[in-house]
């Protein structure tokens, strides 16, 4: 397995291989680096490496992550295959037996050997820098944007409690040459870290790496489970392992192989205005309180090369990042709940908003159980919508998963709802910071209701295009419509503006008078967007549903009534996925920087 140091290496080997582009051309970090890396991303082009950044000696790495190929070369092999092998070995050594072990004894060795390697010092402290950020390549991504920040930093702190480190990827809002903020999430381990810290009224030391082995920035963004940690996990991958140093002005480790380490401290109690900065749901994140970096020190290696990631509206580098993660990730599950046959999060709806989850059913309604405690596990706890499936379905599958919906799910039996619950910092649906509600969709097979089902299939059947030209004109406010599988009708209304503009739009009427549409009810969910959604994209439509909906607020049924103090719901499902007042914009680039980019498009890659 040929394996990385740091991002230089990687750069240059997929260079050797025709996978990146060098890019001659002076770019500049405002707006103009996101325009042509979204855009070389559309067109399906190799990743970049900018070699005259505006304003900054170093060049600048972009979208190397950005395909399945690249992904694979990273980590030496397909992440399904390492997903594969993780839970082939666990479920073997769970009992441990003597056989097995000795059986097993390269994967025990590998694991046995994965702790992290002390050094003296490493390339990555090469040169020391006075402090001052303004000699990178920062980025402002979007428009809206706060400001510039740094986008793929490598966060390693340690807990002052007992030690154990923690690497997350946070993005920093960077405010002057030496202080940014640190935009630690609800369920991050770092922030954990801070809370320790702060509970015992000290500094945390943190080191932020940029441009690490690819393993480690793998592993840095993997949803591991608490505790364990990401470094070690990293050299299992690469099975070699990870070298670490005395940092030069704080008294922890720091990767000794990077690109560049950035350190300093985190004080306890002080919160400084973050934001706003356009997330990976496609949407801005609202300004908020977040803690403060103070940078002491920054070194980097000799010809470094500064990373940076690209984030928006989906898909983006983000995608195949966190695509191998779960393909890695996911198959682990099972230790905990055998009855899972396997799960997948949609990079479309920003992973947290959509989970799909096959199992097994041994008894009635264990899917649910199995759901509840899906939401007690982990990141897996951020979800706002799973839809769990029977075992022979493949949740990466779309098309399987809406057929299953509408043959196998009854809002009456099928339903859930949870309230006033954990939600993912980013998503700002419910107006309410890292709360909202979650709802779980059951559309596992019932053999109970299959005579129904079949009906049921019966009248959907040639009806599907004279019914969406029937939808479109029934009402002016409708611009456009899609059935997905003859399961999900998308409906697209038209608004004084668009959701760009800040105008909101009236989708509960609309979506009201559908629902009692006689017509209509053949499908099992309606969703009305807004009209920057393509209801003909799979893609943007997925997007433009799950990024923008409360489960409380804007999911409404055919039926709904109260029996005591439980809802009841029945017939069709309703969800009002128009843009609200109160929403953070989408993300929309400047239309200058789109013509300038385009006018100078063939002379980037001369």
């Amino acid at each position: 397995m040929q394996t990385f140091p740091a991002l230089g290496e990687f750069v240059r080997y997929l260079e050797s291989i025709g996978e990146l582009r060098r890019i001659k051309k002076e770019v500049d970090p405002f707006l103009e680096i996101t325009e042509i890396a979204a855009r070389s991303l559309r067109e399906g082009r190799q990743a970049l490496l900018f070699e005259n950044v505006k304003g900054s000696p170093f060049p600048c790495a972009v979208n190397v992550y950005a395909s399945e190929r690249r992904i694979e070369i990273a980590l030496g092999r397909h992440p399904e295959q390492i997903g594969e092998e993780l839970i082939n070995f666990a479920e073997r050594l769970f009992p441990p037996k003597p056989s097995e072990l000795w059986k097993n004894r390269s994967m025990l060795l590998r694991i046995l050997h994965s702790q992290s390697r002390k050094v003296a010092s490493g390339f990555s402290q090469s040169i020391v820098l006075s402090p001052d950020l303004n000699v990178l390549p920062l980025q402002t991504c979007w428009p809206g944007d706060g400001g510039r920040f740094i986008t793929q930093g490598q966060v390693v702190t340690y807990d002052p409690v007992d030690g154990k480190r923690n690497i997350g990827m946070y993005r920093m809002h960077v405010y002057d040459a030496v202080t940014t903020g640190m935009h630690w999430q609800i369920q991050k381990g770092g922030g954990f870290h801070y809370h320790h810290a702060e509970q015992m009224n000290r500094a945390l030391p943190v080191c932020v790496a940029l441009g690490t082995d690819p393993a480690l920035l793998l592993a840095t963004i993997a949803a591991l489970p608490e505790g364990i940690d990401e470094a070690m996990f990293a050299a299992f991958l690469r099975n070699k392992r990870i070298p670490f140093a005395r940092g030069k002005s704080i008294g922890v480790d720091v990767p000794s192989r990077a690109e560049f380490i950035l350190e300093g401290n985190v004080y306890p109690g002080e919160r400084r205005e973050e934001g706003p900065f356009g997330d990976h749901l496609g949407h801005y994140s609202h300004a908020s309180l977040f803690p403060v970096f103070h940078l002491k020190a920054l070194t980097h290696r000799h010809h470094a090369v500064y990373p940076a990631a690209v984030v928006g509206v989906p898909p983006l580098e983000d995608k195949f990042l966190g695509d191998a993660t779960q393909q890695i990730l996911s198959p682990l599950i099972r230790l905990l709940h055998s009855e899972i046959r396997s799960m997948w999060a949609y990079y479309e709806a920003g992973f947290h908003n959509l989970l799909v989850v096959s199992t097994e059913a041994r008894y009635k309604k264990e899917a649910m159980k199995t759901a509840l405690g899906l939401l007690g596990t982990g990141q897996l706890s951020l979800t706002k919508c799973m839809v769990l499936v029977s075992e022979e379905v493949d949740p990466k599958n779309w098309s399987s998963v809406l057929k299953e919906i509408h043959e196998n799910f009854d809002p009456h039996f099928d339903f859930m709802l949870l309230p006033n619950v954990p939600l993912d910092t980013l998503d700002f649906t419910s107006f309410n910071l890292e709360l909202g509600s979650k709802m779980i969709l059951d559309a596992t097979r019932k053999q109970s209701r299959k005579h129904e089902q079949k009906k049921r299939d019966e009248r959907i059947t040639g009806l599907k295009r004279s019914l969406i030209s029937k939808v479109i004109s029934s009402d002016k406010r409708i611009i456009d419509a899609e059935s997905w599988e003859e399961t999900l009708l998308v409906v697209k209304i038209r608004s004084s503006g668009s959701a760009s503009s800040g105008s909101q739009l009236n989708g509960r009427p609309v979506l009201e008078k559908l629902l009692r549409n006689r017509e209509c009810q053949i499908f099992s969910i309606i969703a009305v967007v807004s009209e920057d959604v393509d209801v003909r994209d799979r893609v943007n439509s997925i997007w433009g549903i799950f990024t923008r909906f409360d489960c409380q607020r804007d999911v409404i049924f055919t039926d709904q009534k109260m029996s005591g103090i439980s809802p009841l719901y029945s017939g069709v499902m309703g969800i009002d996925a128009t843009w609200k007042k109160g929403y953070p914009d989408p993300l929309v680039m400047d239309p200058d920087v789109v013509c300038r980019v385009h006018s100078q498009w063939e002379e980037f890659w001369k």
